[in-house]
């Protein structure tokens, strides 16, 4: 979803990361290999996100609060959807826009500049990205668990359905819960779930049209 607004999808077919094995960026070990190569990794991300803006897919979630109760459960650790006026947003995998305490990871603080090594907490321990790394705890599950649980609708968007605990989220909403899967190259058929809706488009085609459905369908 973001990426339509400009952002990279900084994983390549091949799996690396703007070059890097995803295990040298993008986890525990890698930041104590590597911490500088992991915080630049992230500065260039974080810079870049600074230069975005939303999208019409961003734009028509916000919308669609005007008439139902919206949650927004992302893998995206950008603010876009923040910025385009949603009020309730889930981080699954984290916040670019974040940075915590290497010791104390309740120590959360907002950060849009640079983090470079040697950048302290208030007790004098290194910060890192607010990020979940590959083989960390993943300490926003049970609560997108309970959102999903309660779901009237669900709406799928932009993903591979590859990446878990994320992908089984679906599995926890009520059954016969009408659920729409927007992707340009959907990786679901109709047989997966019950109640499935696929519309091939990208979020920036789907989301909308979407929307305005749902609209129709209030009135």
């Amino acid at each position: 979803m973001s990426a339509e607004s400009g952002l990279k999808t900084f994983r390549d077919a091949n799996g690396l990361w703007e070059g890097h094995d995803v295990m040298q960026v993008a986890s525990p070990q890698g930041f104590a290999s590597n911490p500088e190569l992991v915080l630049e990794f992230y500065n260039q991300r974080r810079r870049q996100l600074l230069e975005v803006e939303p999208n019409e897919g961003h734009k028509a979630l916000a919308v669609l609060e005007e008439k139902f109760e919206v949650n927004i459960i992302t893998q995206n650790i950008d603010n876009l959807h923040e910025q385009a006026g949603s009020k309730n947003v889930l981080h699954l995998h984290g916040e670019l826009f974040k940075v915590r305490s290497t010791v104390n990871e309740n120590l959360v603080l907002d950060w849009k500049k640079d983090l470079n090594w040697g950048d302290f907490d208030e007790d004098g321990h290194q910060l890192r990205p607010h990020i979940v790394w590959f083989g960390e705890m993943v300490p926003m599950l049970g609560p997108a668990i309970e959102i999903t649980q309660t779901a009237d609708i669900l709406m799928i968007i932009g993903t591979s359905m590859q990446v878990y605990p994320a992908a089984g989220l679906v599995n926890y909403a009520p059954y016969g819960t009408p659920i729409y899967f927007i992707d340009p190259r959907p990786n679901v058929h109709h047989s997966d779930f019950d109640n499935l809706t696929i519309i091939e488009k990208t979020a920036v085609e789907g989301v909308p049209r979407l929307v305005t459905e749902l609209f129709h369908t209030a009135i």
